[in-house]
């Protein structure tokens, strides 16, 4: 896959949360920079502050070098450490969050303690915000933050969800008409939120969601009309994926999220 852009500047982490995941090494590319700092012997959370303070240092000299961070990682908590970054940068982005689900989950209403299932709830102030805090991120303001899919919520995020200010869009093609006005973005892309026929390999697959193809129409749609400073994926289950179809569509997916609105390259 050839990305488009000269602004584009890459960060793999090669972690799920604070265990490092040996198989994500191989997507890295030779002008990538690979997160890989010592974590401490603690607890989940501060290895994962760990991680993110160093995604904070590369989002914020990337945007003072006037490029474009793009942030690849294990989970969804990495997402934190770009808005820290983004902010010491002198940003105040929206945050626009593509996932099959919610992410919206605090101790209080997850039914497993999952932390990877907290970042966005983390984001915007709720449930442990030790993170946050470590990485002087300030909380974003709830109506700032759009949440697109999210089909797959549990009983208790979903009220959590439906009570807050986030804006829920049901489904991806419902951005063509959402107004950012002049803000800047960030765009977050967990790769399950397509749909399992065009990328059956992740760890926690739901059913439905947008096609390939789809997504990335509305991503260029979005990208030509709006000011993307920043991207971050979450990576599929790269053991689950013998034919590469899934790491097809999910590189589609990010170039159109990093395309500023240019036409599809015929280059593999």
């Amino acid at each position: 896959m050839t990305f488009p852009s000269d602004m584009n500047r890459f960060l793999l982490t090669p972690f799920f949360l604070d265990r490092p995941e040996p198989s994500l090494h191989r997507l890295a590319r030779q002008d990538w920079t690979l997160n890989r700092p010592s974590l401490p012997d603690s607890t989940v959370l501060s290895g994962l502050a760990a991680l993110g303070e160093a995604i904070a240092v590369f989002t914020e000299q990337s945007v003072r070098q006037g490029h474009r961070p793009v942030s690849i990682a294990g989970d969804c908590c990495a997402v934190i450490g770009v808005i820290a970054g983004l902010q010491r940068a002198g940003l105040q982005p929206h945050l626009v969050w593509l996932d099959a689900h919610g992410d919206f989950n605090t101790p209080d209403t997850s039914p497993s303690g999952f932390v990877g299932g907290m970042p966005l709830a983390m984001l915007v102030g709720r449930g442990e915000q030790m993170i946050l805090d470590c990485l002087g991120a300030r909380p974003l303001d709830e109506p700032a933050v759009v949440l697109c899919d999210a089909r797959d919520l549990d009983p208790l995020e979903r009220e959590a969800l439906v009570s807050s200010r986030v804006v829920h869009l049901a489904s991806t093609e419902r951005l063509d008409a959402f107004d950012f006005g002049s803000n800047p973005l960030h765009v977050h892309i967990d790769a399950d939120i397509l749909n399992p026929s065009d990328a059956p390999a992740m760890l926690y697959s739901a059913g439905g969601g947008p096609r390939a193809t789809a997504l990335e129409g509305t991503l260029r749609r979005l990208t030509a009309r709006c000011r993307v400073v920043s991207v971050s994926l979450t990576t599929w289950a790269l053991d689950r994926d013998p034919t590469g179809a899934t790491e097809e569509a999910v590189w589609r997916v990010l170039q159109a999220a990093i395309s500023d609105g240019e036409a599809p390259s015929s280059a593999g």
